[in-house]
C-alpha cells in the first residue's frame, strides 16, 4: 500500500466508515439483513451478538474479503482498512521477522529514498538542482517523523515481545511455528499495518493472559480506529467506546462499553416491554368492544374502533438475544478434603519440569483457577489431577464420596458419529430421551440441533453440549479446562450463574479474567520455576502484581492439614472478607444497583403494575435481591477505604 508524502487528509473527526442496508444471504437465509452503521476517526468499537449472527460475516464484507448481497458500505477516499483473518496463510521458508516487519515495507521504501536523497543533495553542486531534491527530502522527512519511521526495527521488537515472542524465535522459518504462534504472528502483522482503520477478530483469542494485557495496552495507546470482535469482556470494557449489536440481522448502536451496553440495552427492554403491553392491552380492550357491539346499537362506535385498529401500527416484541439457562444440580456430599497432591512433577521427553513438588489440597466448596503463560503446564496439570496422566513423581489422592465431571478443552469426550441426544447419555442413572433434550435446551441446544450427529456441530454448539453432558454426570467436582473458549457472550454470563450457584467444588483454566473474577475463590499460579496460591479472584491477583506482592502464597504451604487450613482462611477472612476491588468501582455498582431499586419501587407503585399479581409478585423478588445485592456492595466498599486505601 503506497504512503502518500502529503500530510493525512483525513481531518481529526469525521466518519471514515458507512454502512447502509447491509444485506447477505446464505441458502436462502438471512444472516445481514440490513445492517446500518456508521464509524468515525478514534472510535474503538465493540461489535457484538450471539454466534451465528454474522459478526464475522460483516467483518469480511467491511475489509472486502466478501461482497455484500445489498446495500452500500462507503469508505472515505483517503482511509485504509486492515483485517485481522482468523486462518494464517504464509509462504513457506519466509522467516518471523520478515513476515512481521512486510506492512511497513512502503515506510521503509521511503527511509531508503530519503537517504537516497540525502547522498544525492550531497553530490549536487548547483542550487537549481538541489531544490528539488531538498523539497522532496523534506517532504519525505516530515512524513517519517509523523510515521515514527526512524525506529520500525524497535516497533517491531516491541509488538513482538508484546504477544510472547522470543527474540531467539526472529529468525525461524515460518513453517516451524505452531499454530498458536502463526495466530500471533497475524495479529502482530495487523497492528504494525499503518492502515487508519483496523478490523480485529477475537484478537485474544491466541493469547495468554499477561500478552492480552499488554494488547489492550497497546490498542489503548494507539491512534487508530477500531473495530472488533470478541467475547472477552474485560477487554470490552476497557477499549470499546462505543458498541454495536448485531442480531436479527440489524445492528443497534449504544453509546459506550459492553458493560454499559447491558445497562442501555436492559433500560431500553423495559421501556419497550411496557410500550408492548400497553399497545397489547389497547387492542385487546379495542377488540373486545367491537365483538360485543358489532351488531348491537353501538355498532356505529363498533366499526369506528375497528377502523382505529386497522390504522394502529403495530408495536413488535422487543428484540432480546436469547440466555440459556444452563444449570447444575446440586451435589451430593463429599468428604471434606476433595483431592491432595502430594509433591507431584510433570515433564515430557527429558525436558525441564512443567511443574514440580508440587503440594496442594482443595476443599470442599472451594472454587479455585489456574492461571499460567502458555506452555506452564495448566492442562498437563488437570490431566493429572484427574487421573488422565501419570505424574512423574508424587500422587494425587481422593476424598471420600469424590465425584468428577470433566470438560476437555478440545472437546474429545463427545463422540462424533453419536446424536447429539445421545452422546449426553450419563452411564449411572436411568435418563429418558425427553429429560436428555429439555437438559439439552436448558444450555441453548436447539431442538434440531438435538438430532444432528455430533460431527456435525459448531465449536459453539459443541461446547454447550459438552456442558450439558457434564450436567448430566451429577458430579460434585467440576473440572474445567477453558469451558468459555467457543461461548458467546451471553452464554458465559449463564455459565458464570450456574458455576456461582453450585455447591460443589470446581477447579477450572481459563485466560478469561471476567470469568475468573465472577467465578473463583482461589488462584493457583504456575510459573517457570515456582506455584503459587493467591486467595482470591483475578482482580486480587493484578492488585497483588502491580503492587509487588505477587508472591503470595507458595502451594507448598498451602498443603497443611485440613483443621490448620481451615484455620489459615477463618484468619484471613478476618482481614479481608471481599476480593480486591478499586472503591470507585463498588461505587459505581452501588449506584447502579441503588438506581435499579428506585426504579422497583416506581413499578410497584404503579396502578398497571398493581392489578398484576405476577408482576407485582416478581418486582418484590428482584426488590429483595437488589438491596441485598447493595448491602453487599457497601461493606464491600467499606472493606476496600479501609484496607487498600
Amino acid at each position: 500500500m503506497p504512503i502518500a508524502l502529503e500530510a493525512p487528509a483525513v481531518p481529526r473527526i469525521m466518519i471514515l466508515l458507512t454502512a447502509s442496508d447491509i444485506r447477505k444471504y446464505f441458502s436462502r437465509d438471512p444472516v445481514l439483513d440490513g445492517a446500518s452503521f456508521q464509524v468515525s476517526t478514534g472510535e474503538r468499537v465493540a461489535l457484538v451478538g450471539p454466534n451465528g449472527s454474522g459478526k464475522t460475516t460483516l467483518l469480511n464484507i467491511m475489509s472486502g474479503e466478501l461482497e455484500a448481497d445489498g446495500g452500500e458500505l462507503e469508505v472515505h477516499g483517503s482511509c485504509s482498512i486492515a483485517f485481522l483473518p482468523q486462518r494464517p496463510e504464509f509462504p513457506d521458508g519466509t522467516t518471523l521477522w520478515d513476515l512481521a516487519i512486510a506492512p511497513l515495507e512502503p515506510i521503509r521504501e521511503m527511509a531508503r529514498r530519503a537517504e537516497q536523497l540525502a547522498v544525492e543533495i550531497g553530490k549536487s553542486e548547483q542550487p537549481e538542482d538541489r531544490q528539488p531534491l531538498e523539497k522532496e527530502f523534506d517532504l519525505l522527512e516530515h512524513r517519517l517523523r509523523e510515521l515514527d519511521g526512524y525506529h520500525l526495527d524497535h516497533r517491531v521488537e516491541r509488538v513482538l515481545d508484546g504477544l510472547g515472542f522470543d527474540p531467539a524465535s526472529y529468525q525461524q522459518p515460518v513453517e516451524q511455528l505452531s499454530g498458536g504462534q502463526q495466530n500471533r504472528l497475524l495479529l502482530a502483522r495487523l497492528l504494525l499495518d499503518p492502515a487508519d482503520i483496523l478490523l480485529l477478530d477475537e484478537p485474544s483469542n491466541h493469547l495468554d493472559l499477561e500478552a492480552t494485557e499488554w494488547l489492550e495496552g497497546h490498542l489503548l495507546g494507539c491512534r487508530k480506529t477500531i473495530l472488533m470482535v470478541s467475547h472477552d469482556r474485560q477487554l470490552l470494557d476497557r477499549l470499546a467506546t462505543r458498541t454495536l449489536e448485531l442480531f436479527q440481522g440489524t445492528v443497534v448502536s449504544y453509546k459506550g462499553n459492553y458493560t454499559r451496553y447491558l445497562q442501555q440495552k436492559s433500560q431500553r427492554l423495559e421501556i419497550e416491554r411496557k410500550t408492548y403491553q400497553r399497545q397489547q392491552e389497547e387492542i385487546a380492550r379495542l377488540e373486545d368492544f367491537v365483538r360485543r357491539h358489532h351488531h348491537g346499537q353501538k355498532h356505529v362506535q363498533a366499526e369506528d374502533r375497528r377502523k382505529k385498529l386497522e390504522r394502529i401500527e403495530r408495536v413488535d416484541l422487543p428484540r432480546e438475544v436469547p440466555s440459556p439457562v444452563m444449570g447444575f444440580p446440586q451435589p451430593g456430599r463429599c468428604g471434606d478434603i476433595v483431592f491432595r497432591a502430594e509433591g507431584i512433577s510433570k515433564s515430557f521427553d527429558g525436558g525441564s519440569p512443567l511443574f514440580e513438588d508440587l503440594k496442594m489440597d482443595v476443599e470442599r466448596g472451594q472454587k479455585w483457577g489456574i492461571l499460567g503463560a502458555n506452555g506452564t503446564g495448566k492442562t498437563t496439570l488437570l490431566r493429572c489431577l484427574v487421573d488422565q496422566l501419570q505424574p512423574d513423581q508424587g500422587q494425587v489422592s481422593w476424598g471420600s464420596g469424590v465425584k468428577i465431571g470433566y470438560f476437555d478443552q478440545k472437546l474429545l469426550d463427545l463422540e462424533d458419529h453419536l446424536p447429539v441426544v445421545e452422546a449426553i447419555r450419563p452411564g449411572h442413572k436411568e435418563f429418558t430421551e425427553q429429560q436428555r433434550r429439555n437438559l439439552l435446551a436448558r444450555f441453548g441446544v436447539q431442538e434440531d440441533v438435538a438430532l444432528q450427529v455430533v460431527g456435525s456441530l459448531s465449536g459453539g454448539e459443541r461446547c454447550r453440549v459438552a456442558l450439558a453432558r457434564l450436567a448430566a454426570l451429577d458430579a460434585n467436582l467440576l473440572v474445567l479446562d477453558e469451558p468459555t473458549n467457543h461461548l458467546d457472550l451471553w452464554a458465559r454470563a449463564s455459565l458464570e450463574k450456574s458455576l456461582q450457584q453450585f455447591d460443589g467444588t470446581v477447579l477450572v483454566v481459563s485466560h478469561d479474567r471476567f470469568f475468573l473474577n465472577q467465578v473463583v475463590d482461589r488462584l493457583l499460579v504456575l510459573e517457570p520455576d515456582r506455584t503459587r496460591v493467591v486467595h482470591g479472584n483475578y482482580d486480587t491477583y493484578a492488585h497483588m502484581v502491580k503492587q509487588g506482592l505477587a508472591g503470595g502464597t507458595t502451594a507448598e504451604a498451602s498443603s497443611e492439614p485440613a483443621a490448620d487450613s481451615r484455620r489459615g482462611k477463618k484468619k484471613e477472612a478476618s482481614r479481608r472478607r471481599f476480593p480486591y476491588r478499586k472503591a470507585e468501582e463498588l461505587e459505581a455498582e452501588i449506584h447502579e444497583c441503588q438506581s435499579r431499586i428506585d426504579q422497583l419501587y416506581e413499578q410497584l407503585a404503579d396502578p398497571d403494575c398493581q392489578r398484576d399479581g405476577a408482576r407485582v409478585k416478581q418486582c418484590q423478588q428482584e426488590l429483595a435481591e437488589r438491596q441485598k445485592q447493595r448491602a453487599s456492595l457497601e461493606e464491600h466498599w467499606e472493606e476496600s477505604v479501609e484496607l487498600n486505601g
